[in-house]
Parts: C-alpha cells; structure tokens; sequence
C-alpha cells in the first residue's frame, strides 16, 4: 500500500508496503512473474508457498488427500452450487483469501507487538517491536542529515496513522485497530486518511489534485534526450489508462486512492481470467471439476489456492466454512 516511491528506513518495509503505491516494486514483481510475457508458475510457488516448511508440507501431502481438500475448495468457490467456476466466482474467491491472510498475518503480529499480553498495542510498544527502542522525533524540527531526515518523516507520518486508528483515544490499538493500523486499505474510516496522506505526498500545488507532473515526481526528461526513457513511457500510460478515468488530465481522491492502495480486485480478476484461459477446455469460459482437476499442478500454482497454501488451511477447505 505504497504512497509513491519513498527512500527507505530500516526497519520500515512492512509499513511502506501498508503506505505507499509499489510502483517500482509492482513492476519488478510483475517481471519475475511473467518473464517475457509468460507466466511462470514456479514463480507462483516461491512466492506464496512461503516459507521451506511450508513447500514441504505441500511436497507431502498425498495425492488422495490433495484431491479431497481441492475438491472441497472448489465446492466453496461454486457460491451458485451450479457445478461451474466462473470468472466472477474465481475472482470473489482469489479476493477473500487476500484479505483472510492479511488479516491472520496481522493477528500474529498484534500478538508479537503486545509485549505486556494486555490486549493493547501502544506506540512505545511498536517501537521497540520495531527498532529495539522508543524513538520519539520533534515534529517541528528537521535533521540535518538526509537519511535521518527521511526516516524522521516516516516515522512521523507512522505516528499519525497509528493515531488515527485508535478510535477510542485509549493507550493503545486493540485487535481491530491495529488491523486498521496495519492495513487501512481494509477499513473504512481510516480512507480518508490514506487519501489525504497520498495528497501531502504528491499534492505539490495543493489544489486537491495529482497532475501527471506530481504523479512522476521529481523526473525531468534530459535535454539531450530525443523522448522520455521507457519506464517513464509505462508511468504516463498508467497515469492515463489506469487511473485518470475522466480523462481530464489529474487525479481526484478516489483517482488517487486507486493509483496508492493495491488493486486487489485488479489482481484477481487477472488471475481469475489467466486461469479459465489456461484450463477452460471446452471454451465456455468457465471451469468445471473435471477440467480443474485434469489442470490440478496449475490450480496449485495458482491465487485461487494461495498457491497450494489453502490445502493447508483448514479455514478454506474445512467442509463448515
């Protein structure tokens, strides 16, 4: 949930993915997965499998038992029981899953931020759960130093997100504000946050607006130069075709909230469409059983399985979800 490109702090990753829009690191994402325009599903593993333990786990689960728990995700994909996949159902799926992980990975965390078990992450505590000590920046004064100077600023706006999660005002984030706090893409009141923030970033005029100029940022094409260099060429189209979507040159906050907060939809319903292309065998563009399991290894290597990871999550394919 990138804000834009920033320079990065120790320490900070986590919150740049939760803050900012991954342009760069989307792109070189984008790359590794589709190398040469195609997909590369052992990409798909690395990627979401996780970690070792986890591809093992995978490696020995038997192919019955792979079958039975496949079948019954497929099951609860199917929400018209109508014995087919369609692009809509696959991508409703692909999104739930993004969101339980999300969730279940932020539920750790509060658990690992909560040094004193009372049920509470306070600001003190994410500190020292972060950088080992309480830091604390004078919000009106700046460092000379320009690394520090970044992270100061990064640590405040940190700060100032943590503050608006906590709705009650208490000492600390309960569960359901640091699930804010972590991932205010998911929670309602904290878009007008994300918003505003994204315009400090960009907003160089302060007219509520991103023009393709803010939105590139501090590029200036060489004068030597005949035209823009390519990744310069694939902003601008973005700029255009993805976000500007009443083409009046700038982006509007909802604009701005599309281009800062991760497509989740996007993603799965290109992952959605990828697989019907790759598995629909008798073109009806929708998926049954028998093509799902005649496809299985690519289901597996695929979103709509988290990578194999659900046959492994008794959440998705546990026959009471």
């Amino acid at each position: 949930m990138q804000l834009g490109p920033r320079p990065a702090a120790p320490g900070l990753l986590l919150l740049l993915l939760l803050l900012c829009a991954a342009v760069a690191g989307a792109s070189k994402a984008e790359e590794l997965h589709y190398p040469q325009g195609e997909h590369r599903a052992d990409y798909d593993r690395e990627a979401l499998l996780g970690v070792q333990e986890d591809v093992d786990e995978y490696v020995k689960l038997g192919h019955e038992e792979q079958q039975r728990r496949l079948q019954s995700i497929i099951k609860k994909i199917d929400s018209d029981s109508d014995g087919f996949l369609t692009e809509s159902e696959l991508s409703q799926w692909i999104q739930m899953s993004f969101k339980h992980y999300a969730m279940q990975e932020a539920k750790q965390q509060f658990v690992e931020y909560d040094k004193n078990s009372d049920g509470t992450v306070t600001w003190d505590e994410y500190n020292i759960q972060m950088y080992d000590r309480v830091i604390d920046f004078d919000e009106n004064t700046a460092l000379d130093d320009t690394e520090e100077e970044s992270f100061r600023q990064l640590h405040l706006k940190d700060k100032k997100r943590f503050e608006k999660a906590n709705q009650d005002s208490g000492p600390g984030l309960n569960l359901e504000e640091f699930i804010a706090f972590e991932h205010p893409e998911e929670v309602e009141y904290m878009t007008e946050f994300v918003i505003q923030e994204a315009l400090e970033e960009h907003d160089k005029n302060g007219d509520g607006f991103v023009s393709l100029e803010e939105f590139l940022g501090d590029y200036r094409r060489d004068p030597t130069a005949n035209e823009d260099p390519e990744w310069i060429l694939v902003e601008k189209d973005r700029f255009v075709n993805d976000y500007d979507k009443d083409n009046d040159g700038r982006l509007d906050p909802q604009e701005l909230l599309s281009w800062v907060v991760p497509n989740n939809q996007g993603i799965a319903q290109e992952e959605a469409l990828h697989l019907i292309d790759e598995m629909d065998l008798n073109g009806d563009k929708k998926l049954s059983e028998e093509e799902i399991l005649e496809n299985q290894d690519l289901f597996l290597t695929s979103e709509a399985t988290d990578y194999g990871r659900q046959l492994h999550d008794d959440y998705f394919y546990h026959d009471e979800l």
